[in-house]
């Protein structure tokens, strides 16, 4: 894919541009602020942006910012945050749109994992760390809007929300696909959230529904 990257930290921009490369992306641009990204973005029409949370000019969320108008102005991109902090103010209609993820720093285990990410969010699905999922889910002002869930059912929908299928739920938690299938038909129910029958829009709809509710 043709990437265009945002990092305002030369030393990890240039890692993170090898990292791709060695991948088999081509990196079309490595910009430092937001205001230098929407340009590469308008100029280069890439197929994927990694952009950092936090950057110039005022380096506090203008690479969040960016992806929105980015998400306006070229609704097809995929878009991957990537930041040592957790922001949501400016990400739950991002989430919502799919193609989307946000990964923290300091989180990402291995170069697999990020690399799998990418290709998981360039097919227009999503791929969140566990803790903005959880600070996603908070962010709706109810006191517990999960509380109706059993402790099992939060724990297969917050590693549905991370963008994992079904069969990577049942992996990662040693329980049968069938199970979580279960569990799954169950939240949805308790959240009144309709099943489309796609995986992904199950959990875009979950979370749109708390960040609206």
């Amino acid at each position: 894919m043709r990437i265009v990257l945002a990092e305002d930290s030369a030393l990890f921009r240039e890692g993170l541009a090898r990292l791709l490369a060695e991948g088999g992306h081509e990196v079309v641009a490595a910009v430092a602020d937001a205001d230098a990204l929407v340009a590469a973005v308008a100029e280069q029409r890439p197929d994927f942006a990694v952009v950092d949370v936090r950057m110039p000019p005022t380096m506090t969320v203008d690479g969040a910012l960016a992806a929105r108008r980015l998400r306006e102005e070229h609704p097809g991109l995929p878009i991957l945050l990537l930041s040592q902090h957790v922001e949501t103010r400016h990400c739950v209609p991002l989430v919502a749109t799919g193609g989307f993820g946000y990964l923290l720093k300091d989180r990402v285990l291995g170069v697999d994992d990020f690399l799998d990410a990418i290709r998981r969010v360039a097919a227009g699905g999503s791929a969140l760390d566990p803790e903005v999922v959880a600070a996603l889910l908070a962010s709706t002002g109810r006191a517990d809007p999960l509380a109706v869930l059993t402790p099992r059912e939060r724990e297969v929908l917050a590693h549905a929300a991370e963008g994992w299928s079904n069969g990577a739920i049942a992996a990662r938690l040693s329980l049968a696909e069938r199970t979580v299938e279960t569990h799954m038909r169950s939240v949805l129910l308790k959240l009144r959230v309709p099943d489309s029958g796609d995986g992904h829009r199950r959990v875009l709809a979950v979370l749109t529904y708390l960040s609206v509710s």
